[in-house]
């Protein structure tokens, strides 16, 4: 390949389902507001069941809410998921095995790595710095705390913007759908992570190529489609 891609590669990495399992606190905190949506308005929502809300793990969960009491009721069913969240819900999460390797590992290639990920940036920083991982990373990026700039393709788009990173030499790795289109969207390449919460039917129609199946292969799939770092 030629000039441009000796550059160092940037590796952009979603937080939920890929660097962190995080469906026990966007579950549990989830629950506690629809709970709590039915006694302060009188509501009588079903509750589902817990195994029935994993795909809310990923995208941002405005859209996601609006789904679950209509977009008019989305931002007061997110208040009420903060309630539990900020306190609790965070560090219900856990990083996935081989994760920390994988970063140590890519840093000492020379690779460049970001976080990019539709949670809020504020949230993201939090958990990371919680489990140490901070300290891989170049930036976090996420959404805005007043809700803009929530969806995948806008916050990749803004990081490569202000870190001048040139999008044929970034790869997204993310576990859901919006990861690969957000990438796709700005010209970047797409991993799909089979660790986290798409199925590879989501993924692989999203446009992620490869799809790995633990952190620890991937490494070996990065080599096979990028050149080293110059």
């Amino acid at each position: 390949m030629s000039g441009a891609a000796a550059a160092p590669l940037s590796i952009l990495f979603d937080l939920d389902g890929t660097l962190t399992d995080s469906r026990p606190g966007i579950v549990n905190s989830t629950l506690h507001a629809l709970r709590r949506f039915n006694e302060t308005r009188g509501a009588n929502l079903p509750i589902p069941l817990a195994e029935s809300l994993t795909y809310l793990v990923g995208p941002p969960l405005r859209a996601s809410f609006a789904k679950l009491v209509g977009p008019d009721e989305a931002d007061a069913l997110l208040k009420l998921y903060r309630e539990r969240y900020e306190p609790v819900g965070i560090f219900e999460n856990s990083v996935y095995p081989g994760i920390v390797s994988t970063l140590e590992a890519l840093g000492a290639m020379g690779r460049r790595l970001f976080v990019a990920t539709s949670k809020p940036e504020h949230y993201a920083r939090r958990i990371l710095d919680h489990f140490d991982l901070s300290r891989f990373f170049v930036a976090i990026h996420g959404a805005a705390a007043d809700g803009t700039r929530s969806g995948k393709s806008e916050i990749i788009a803004d990081l490569l913007e202000r870190h001048g990173v040139r999008a044929a030499e970034a790869v997204m790795i993310g576990d859901r759908e919006h990861d690969a289109l957000g990438a796709r969207a700005n010209g970047a390449r797409a991993v799909g992570a089979l660790w986290g919460y798409g199925s590879r039917e989501e993924l692989r129609a999203a446009g992620a190529d490869p799809l790995v199946a633990q952190p620890d292969r991937l490494i070996a799939a990065l080599d096979a489609m990028l050149p080293p770092p110059g």
